[in-house]
């Protein structure tokens, strides 16, 4: 038996629609505060047909247009949650009075996490992961005292890396 249209959905019913992890789910509630469903006994989440609408909007901007969490939040405060509800349903409305700057948008290559270290408490954790001292020489340069060049490759993986590491150590931090 299914439920109808209007119904209330477990967690795992909003994850596997949408094809999210559960953990995900979680993950965006505590960066999106538009993001609130109904918690019953036991911190059970049922969410709303207009929460899973916001979601499947928040989903569309991160993974489909290729926007940074911190661009999402911006979307949201600027144009509001039905303008992410309808970017959702219907690609990128065309009517948007606002056009993303640089800094809504990850790089392609890169998950939509947001690690800019800026307004966070962070510190700036800016470097160019292309210059790499060999450890294999105790005094951290190459064989000839030289630093060793990262391939494009590498740099996006350490990049990557990086950028879930960091946003692991806020989530420690919040837990706290």
């Amino acid at each position: 038996m299914s439920k109808g249209p209007d119904a209330f959905r477990t967690i795992s019913e909003v994850a596997q629609e949408l094809e999210l992890p559960q953990h995900v789910l979680r993950f965006w509630e505590t960066r999106f505060a538009q993001i609130r469903p109904m918690k019953r006994g036991g911190g059970r989440r049922y969410y709303r047909p207009d929460d899973i609408d916001l979601l499947r909007g928040i989903r569309y901007l991160l993974y489909g247009e290729g926007y940074t969490i911190r661009g999402v939040q911006r979307i949201l405060r600027e144009q509001g949650p039905r303008f992410v509800i309808s970017a959702g349903q219907n690609g990128m409305p065309g009517h948007s009075t606002r056009q993303p700057n640089a800094d809504d948008r990850a790089p392609d290559d890169i998950d939509a996490l947001d690690t800019t270290g800026d307004d966070d408490g962070y510190a700036d954790t800016t470097f160019d992961p292309r210059e790499f001292r060999s450890a294999a020489s105790g005094n951290g340069s190459g064989a000839n005292g030289a630093r060793t060049r990262l391939g494009d490759d590498e740099v996006r993986r350490l990049e990557k890396t990086l950028s879930e590491l960091l946003d692991l150590k806020r989530m420690l931090d919040q837990a706290r």
